[in-house]
């Protein structure tokens, strides 16, 4: 019997079922410790709101304030919901904890004591007493959270899109109840001097006018950065916007652009925020003339000597003695560059006054105008990199190519021309800045304006007494150059002319396989081509697909002349057309072995690698399904343009052409007895 008790029931296997009689040890052995609630699993990973709120003991309105300030979002967990709650926002339970430590939260406790004195004051009608309490309001720094958040400064530069784009749009919006004057003003002096320092810089790289507003990529430290710009018209307020979410968004961006700024503004050598703007003389005003403002005052800090501050906190002497060994060396190596370059230009000189009484057959096999046109050009990208505030970051080919764009242009807005972002793209790519306005250093009639930016049907006739020497174009012009890196004609961009397609610097036409017509022409002329090689080649285009689009015309005309004498002229075309058939043939030909080719490889795959082979045709025919669209769409209105000797166009050609092609089969229906008009079914009226 073993160690058996005599008189009390046999235990159950270790393999029996488990039962409610069963002792905890036993229970503890057979089942493990039994785990406590929410201490494993998703429960223990996630948490709801509600929940959170109790924890943190505060409102929903603090809760969403410290989770924007914070960067937490909320989580969707994969898989199950936790404890069967679905349709509840979640948070992981890590940055719950965050959000607990965070000495923000003590001083939105302390914010909401002080309310319910300032309130219980005011209820008892103790002005006097609510405005000594409302002196000592608590307030609270996000410099700890923007160091947090970004501990690099290439971290904030790369998240600096959606700040830009808020500011800007705060500097648009006009001053509710919840969007009140100062933060809009505040708002147009970080958009000012954020304007100020690219066009300064010149690290605007691309531009485009669209419905949304106008966009601006400008590319610090190989980062690019971009933003919108919304146009300057009375903006909507919709009231189903949340906005005081959007204030608080703005609360941190304004510190973290401050931030940035500050450090840029300081790689030039100037103090931020500008004297002029800070000591309160010019903070109000539209965005365009408090950006004027922050040019001219970052321009005349940099300019003067009591702008320019150290960048280095603290040097050893070592240190400073290798940096002057190299500025010395620096300094040394410039010189002689420019003595070699002014060796360079003599030399030059020497040649064409040698060899100015020499033949004209000597001057064509010499380029003697080359070694003059290196040196010039060399001294004049000297001039350029030194006219570019770069600070620390190094300065590449690119800026120095965009600086050089509008390089002794002069620009003159009009009143009408949204002067803002023009004026920034203006000054980045080089060129000099007039308006029509107080504050203009350029006046309407100057006799150096170059370019009158005029945004009008038709020029007016006080345009008359201005100089001759200008050119008057629209807005467009610049933009378009700026994004070609090329000064495009100005025959297109003429005052009330049909402006060219405004392409969009983003769209990457070898990856779409489909590139714009006039994307075609910019490339040509960039390569040398002369505006009416351009215009011919354009014109042969339309005529060629002209003739294809009417070579089944030709061919039933053929055979009802086969019978008449054909003229040497005749034949030839005959000839070319049989050689285009011949052309067409050979390339259905080939696209047929192509598709049983790729037909007999589809069929020796596996079923996966068949598949995927199949996705892959199929996108790559919806692509080609796209650019083929794209082609008949753009050929379609070219050829409409095209006339004949009558004045008609092609849409209407091919509308009569229709209409004899119906009466010639109705004709011949109607000649074997039948008829293809339609009978009108008249109703019977009763009687």
């Amino acid at each position: 019997m073993g160690n058996r008790v005599k008189g009390k029931p046999k235990q159950k296997s270790i393999k029996a079922a488990s039962h409610s009689k069963m002792g905890s040890k036993r229970k503890l052995s057979r089942m493990g410790k039994k785990q406590k609630k929410e201490n494993a699993g998703l429960e223990a990973t996630f948490i709801g709101r509600s929940k959170a709120l109790k924890m943190l003991q505060v409102t929903i309105k603090d809760f969403r304030r410290l989770c924007i300030l914070k960067g937490i979002y909320p989580r969707e967990p994969r898989g199950r919901v936790p404890g069967k709650k679905k349709g509840q926002t979640f948070y992981h339970i890590k940055d719950i904890r965050a959000i607990a430590h965070e000495p923000i939260l003590e001083k939105f406790r302390e914010f909401r004591s002080f309310m319910k004195k300032i309130r219980r004051a005011a209820g008892r009608n103790e002005s006097d007493e609510a405005a000594r309490k409302n002196a000592v309001c608590p307030t609270y720094a996000l410099h700890h959270l923007v160091r947090e958040r970004y501990p690099r400064f290439v971290d904030a530069l790369s998240d600096l899109d959606d700040a830009l784009t808020l500011t800007y749009l705060f500097a648009a919006l006009p001053s509710t109840t919840a969007i009140k004057a100062k933060m809009g003003g505040k708002a147009k002096s970080l958009a000012a001097a954020w304007g100020a320092y690219c066009s300064t810089a010149g690290c605007i790289t691309k531009s485009f006018i669209s419905v949304k507003g106008v966009y601006l990529e400008a590319t610090i430290r190989g980062t690019p950065i971009r933003w919108v710009v919304p146009h300057s018209f009375t903006q909507f307020m919709p009231e189903d916007v949340d906005y005081k979410v959007m204030a608080t968004f703005f609360e941190f961006y304004e510190t973290l652009l401050n931030f940035v700024l500050f450090k840029l503004y300081s790689d030039l050598g100037v103090r931020y925020p500008l004297p002029e703007i800070e000591s309160g003389g010019e903070v109000k005003g539209s965005t365009t003339f408090i950006l004027g403002a922050n040019l001219r005052s970052l321009n005349n800090a940099m300019a003067s000597s009591d702008g320019a501050i150290t960048n280095v906190i603290s040097e050893t002497l070592e240190d400073d003695n290798a940096a002057k060994h190299e500025s010395r060396d620096k300094s040394s190596a410039e010189k002689k560059k420019d003595r070699e370059l002014m060796k360079t230009v003599g030399v030059a000189l020497d040649n064409i006054e040698e060899d100015e009484n020499e033949g004209d057959d000597d001057e064509e096999g010499v380029d003697i105008a080359g070694p003059l046109k290196v040196a010039l050009e060399s001294m004049e990208e000297d001039k350029v990199r030194s006219s570019i505030p770069t600070g620390d970051a190094e300065l590449d080919d690119d800026a120095i190519k965009r600086r050089r764009l509008f390089a002794g242009f002069t620009f003159f807005f009009s009143r009408e021309v949204p002067r803002g972002y023009l004026e920034l793209i203006s000054l980045a790519y080089g060129a000099k800045v007039g308006w029509e306005g107080p504050n203009s250093p350029i006046s309407a009639k100057d006799s150096s304006i170059t370019h009158h930016i005029i945004d009008r049907p038709k020029l007016l006739g006080s345009y008359d007494s201005l100089p001759k020497s200008r050119e008057y174009v629209q807005p467009q012009w610049i933009l378009d150059c700026s994004n070609f890196m090329f000064i495009l004609p100005i025959n297109k961009y003429g005052v009330g002319k049909a402006l060219p397609p405004h392409l969009s610097p983003w769209v990457d036409n070898e990856e779409e396989g489909y590139k714009p017509a006039y994307a075609e022409e910019i490339e040509r002329l960039k390569n040398g081509e002369t505006i009416e090689e351009v215009e011919m080649e354009d014109d042969d285009v339309v005529a060629a697909d002209t003739t294809e689009n009417n070579e089944s015309e030709e061919a039933s005309e053929a055979d009802s002349d086969e019978s008449e004498d054909e003229s040497d002229e005749e034949v030839e075309e005959k000839k070319k057309g049989d050689l285009k058939k011949k052309k067409a043939r050979a390339k259905k030909r080939r696209e047929q072995e192509e598709k049983e080719a790729h037909e007999l490889a589809k069929s020796m795959m596996g079923r996966k690698a068949a598949h995927l082979y199949g996705r892959m045709q199929h996108g790559i025919s919806k692509k080609q399904a796209r650019i083929d669209d794209l082609e008949s769409r753009r050929r379609e209105p070219l050829q409409n343009k095209e006339k004949d000797e009558d004045g008609k166009s092609m849409l209407k050609q091919k509308v009569e052409r229709l209409k004899r092609e119906r009466k010639d089969l109705e004709d011949r229906y109607t000649n074997t007895g039948g008829s293809m008009k339609k009978k009108k079914n008249k109703k019977r009226r009763s009687v």
